[in-house]
């Protein structure tokens, strides 16, 4: 791998990591998120008429990942309003991979290597770890977290096939936000039409900020796909678990235990042996 696409992919984990800061520190989670997909739907807009279409093949991925994105975006939120960054950010990316895993076993009947054995084992002990006596509240955040680590495994599939297909990485990307931002600001101007528009009005920095972040590190790690081995990427990309706890303890104040730190460098290491082997 260059050292240009290593770089690539290292920023994407930091942006990646940086957007769901965003949606954590925001005073209405749901509302910070629809106002990120807003933005990144609004950048998407623009961008797109300069771009070629993806190719027809890719259409069906396109419209599978929307529906998947929607409901990440919504259970993001979620799960943030009830829980720690720092608890629940490792528990949604690290345990997508794994689960990854156990569908290319149980369902497609492939076989993994011992490597990847390895880094299931690793991840199912730190996700153990994290998730050692919760509070209540904490409880029902890693429950939405371990779902949505569903969602994430089900996208990360589903894009993985559609942007080689679609000949086109930066407009598969790009239309995917512009079509997933579509629902949710429709839902958020037909039920929360006046406190929507004033949310946005006092925080459209907020919107700005995750808007570029999270179209740029999803479509920096698309396109490294396209030029390295997605195994690899995926691997490299998890470290993005890192950046989002530093990130929740230094920006969002949040109380780091040496149990959940430790927890969060063993899921991100599980992550990249599995991806790896």
């Amino acid at each position: 791998m260059s050292l240009d696409v290593f770089a690539v992919i290292m920023l994407g984990a930091l942006l990646h990591a940086t957007w769901n800061a965003v949606v954590k520190g925001g005073s209405d989670k749901l509302l910070t998120t629809c106002t990120i997909t807003s933005v990144a739907a609004l950048i998407a807009l623009v961008v797109i008429p300069f771009l070629e279409l993806p190719a027809k093949e890719s259409w069906p991925f396109i419209g599978a990942s929307v529906v998947l994105q929607v409901v990440y975006f919504v259970l993001v939120a979620s799960t943030y309003r009830i829980a720690d960054m720092s608890q629940t950010y490792p528990i949604m990316r690290g345990t997508a991979p794994l689960l990854v895993a156990t569908v290319s076993v149980f369902l497609l009947s492939e076989k993994l290597s011992a490597f990847a054995w390895l880094g299931i084992a690793v991840i199912s002990l730190g996700i153990l770890s994290m998730a050692a006596a919760p509070s209540a509240g904490q409880r029902k955040g890693l429950i939405l977290a371990l779902i949505n680590a569903g969602v994430i495994a089900g996208y990360t599939l589903v894009d993985g096939l559609g942007v080689r297909k679609s000949g086109a990485p930066a407009a598969y990307t790009l239309w995917i936000f512009l079509l997933t931002g579509i629902p949710l600001a429709a839902w958020a101007l037909t039920t929360r039409r006046r406190l929507f528009c004033s949310y946005i009005t006092r925080n459209w920095q907020v919107g700005v900020v995750g808007g570029v972040g999270t179209i740029a590190s999803y479509g920096l790690a698309l396109w490294a796909m396209t030029a390295a081995p997605i195994a690899t990427v995926s691997a490299l990309r998890e470290t993005s678990i890192l950046f989002g706890v530093v990130i929740s303890a230094w920006v969002l104040k949040e109380h780091l235990t040496r149990v959940r730190i430790i927890a969060a460098c063993i899921i991100a290491a599980g992550a990249m042996v599995l991806r790896l082997g």
